[in-house]
């Protein structure tokens, strides 16, 4: 069943606004202007988190993150042609950057540019071999000389690739930063349908920043919520495609629902409770299994304050930090299903005690 208008075009929104980790605030305008529709209260902190509330009143708190930071290139330098040299924002596989249209993100607008390299056919053998490096990667935005490029362009603009998406098959989306635009949207819809229910708990819907940079805006928003129970839903790796070893990285497919993390960062009760609003609802969910704290903003949600009940709801995606990033439309409407139904089952008396 395909989701709505109003939830699709909140995800094109999310999906067209560039949000490198500390050049967030073009995507919180977004979510800001979406949670004003249903949140009691829509705060900003000092560090660019968007923090939206439903039953501000509530006795529990309960938080649901989804970062809203991607992956980028920052500008390094310009030299005298007027090429720009730049450093990474977040873990880039530079394979997959050579032939991208980009993005400069400056005061006066988008810029557009190209990253390449030397042709196929002025490369020699060693060339051919080599493993492509940052530092050897350049953009190049069609100007004559360094004096040109410089004023258009400042060290310190923000770089992505081009913002698109791609609409496939079998309710399938590709496209640019589906990491973690699609958990900003799982957990502002989730609030969003809890809110129509008459929840007990207090429910936080949080946008954090800088998740790819070291899992920091989850700290300093879960410092002001102090929250009880913790939701983080970020994307996961599905291995349904050619190259991926299930039994290394487990069994999870575009398609088949959110992915339901169990392990020593998530609270075998908050899981339980999933599992039983999962069955309850009709909501198809894929069940994966972490040794180690996640690399993810669950990692540190789970330590905030005195401790908290954390629950980790994951959307499959193919092509985890590339351009061309998938997921499937309906793995989000589950996730974001999944996740107001917990909300709305946490009462007063809700015991989470392991």
């Amino acid at each position: 069943m395909p989701i709505s208008e109003l939830d699709r075009k909140f995800l094109d929104d999310l999906l067209a606004a560039p949000s490198p980790s500390g050049y967030e605030q073009p995507i919180q305008d977004v979510v800001r202007a979406y949670a004003a529709e249903f949140a009691e209260t829509v705060t900003t902190d000092r560090h660019g988190n968007v923090m939206a509330c439903v039953n501000p009143q509530g006795q529990v708190r309960i938080m649901l993150a989804g970062h809203c930071d991607q992956i980028g290139l920052i500008v390094k330098n310009i030299d005298e042609k007027g090429f720009i040299w730049v450093q990474t924002i977040g873990g880039w596989d530079p394979m997959v950057l050579l032939g991208q249209r980009v993005q400069v993100w400056t005061r006066s607008g988008p810029i557009p540019g190209i990253m390449a390299r030397k042709p196929i056919h002025l490369q020699s053998p060693e060339d051919r071999k080599a493993v492509p490096e940052i530092k050897n990667l350049w953009v190049d935005i069609g100007v004559l000389n360094g004096e040109e490029a410089r004023a258009a362009v400042r060290v310190g603009d923000v770089i992505t690739c081009e913002l698109h998406q791609q609409t496939m098959r079998n309710g399938f989306v590709s496209g640019v930063a589906m990491d973690d635009k699609v958990g900003v949207w799982t957990v502002f819809t989730a609030a969003r349908r809890a809110a129509l229910q008459s929840p007990k708990a207090a429910i936080y819907a949080v946008s954090t920043v800088q998740e790819e940079i070291g899992l920091r805006g989850v700290q300093t928003s879960a410092a002001a919520i102090r929250p009880q129970i913790g939701l983080v839903t970020d994307v996961t790796h599905a291995t349904d495609c050619p190259t991926i070893d299930e039994n290394q990285h487990g069994r999870i497919k575009l398609g088949q629902g959110p992915v339901v993390y169990r392990g020593p960062n998530t609270n075998p009760r908050v899981f339980d409770l999933i599992e039983e609003e999962a069955a309850k609802h009709g909501i198809p969910y894929q069940l994966a299994s972490l040794g180690t704290p996640a690399s993810n903003d669950a990692a540190q949600l789970q330590l905030a304050g005195d401790g908290v009940a954390m629950g980790l709801i994951c959307i499959p995606n193919r092509y985890m930090h590339s351009p061309v990033e998938m997921v499937s439309l309906e793995d989000l409407d589950h996730a974001a299903n999944l996740m107001a139904a917990f909300c709305v089952r946490i009462q007063d008396d809700t015991n989470l005690i392991p």
